[in-house]
């Protein structure tokens, strides 16, 4: 990757998809998009987004059965996704499959415990421990079935991947000190996150911004460690308001910060 950075574009619009992503496309390595955008624009938006040059991330977490799994990533095959999502709770033998007819540039990450879950949560759906418990079990299946990573809070990753070595994580969940939750329950700071050497780090920014102006509405460097200059930059700062005239859009977006030990 050119970048750890990855830009996760959270609309169903692909006008102002491709303009946020135009803006900061010489900042990031790579697009994450999810079912949000899928859903609304499928293979044409992703093949849409791609022309920008950029690495796909197809945040899509399917889970169903191995081979209505297999099949749906056969579909997907060429959109040529540099990342793909599976639920690591579907299984071996769905993971397995997964794996096996994803592309060979490809990598299939295996989504462990929802960011928006917590114990009493899983206590609900019948699963036992806590959600740091779920984790290292699902980590563990999915490195077993062969997939290259997976996706886990901050607040477990730093487990996860001293079981798991030469793993690739995916991290949500990570907030600025002022920032909203939202539906998320396990988050951590970006600077927390960096002082476990958190492999992926994402910020989410939520509202209605300045595509004119995104590179600075956004403060990619006041979330981004590496991109920053100094440490004091690292401290979470509120978006500047915009005028009324200013053009906008309600899109929000994550940043992953991706430093993969398994390329």
């Amino acid at each position: 990757m050119s970048s750890p950075v990855y830009l996760a574009i959270d609309t169903p619009h692909l006008d102002a998809a491709l303009t946020l992503a135009q803006r900061v496309r010489h900042h990031v390595g790579g697009l994450k998009l999810g079912l949000e955008f899928f859903c609304a624009n499928g293979h044409h938006g992703v093949h849409e987004m791609a022309k920008l040059g950029l690495p796909i991330f197809l945040d899509l977490k399917l889970h169903d059965i191995p081979n209505t799994v297999a099949k749906a990533i056969q579909a997907l095959r060429p959109l040529e996704p540099a990342i793909l999502t599976v639920h690591a709770a579907g299984g071996r033998a769905m993971m397995e499959e997964a794996k096996a007819v994803a592309g060979s540039a490809t990598k299939v990450v295996g989504v462990t415990v929802l960011t928006s879950l917590d114990a009493p949560d899983l206590d609900d759906i019948g699963v036992g421990g806590t959600p740091h418990d779920q984790v290292v079990r699902l980590a563990a299946l999915a490195r077993e079935s062969g997939l290259d990573g997976i996706v886990c809070s901050g607040q477990e990753v730093k487990a996860a991947r001293k079981a798991w070595p030469g793993g690739f994580f995916v991290v949500p969940g990570v907030r600025p000190a002022d920032g909203r939750a939202g539906d998320q329950k396990r988050i951590v700071l970006p600077f927390v996150s960096s002082e476990v050497e958190t492999p992926v780090e994402t910020a989410k920014v939520e509202g209605h911004f300045d595509l004119a102006r995104s590179e600075q509405n956004y403060e990619i460097r006041k979330l981004c460690p590496h991109l920053s200059k100094s440490a004091a930059s690292l401290r979470p700062k509120r978006l500047t308001p915009l005028s009324g005239s200013a053009r906008r859009t309600s899109a929000s977006f994550t940043m992953n910060r991706v430093r993969a030990t398994s390329i």
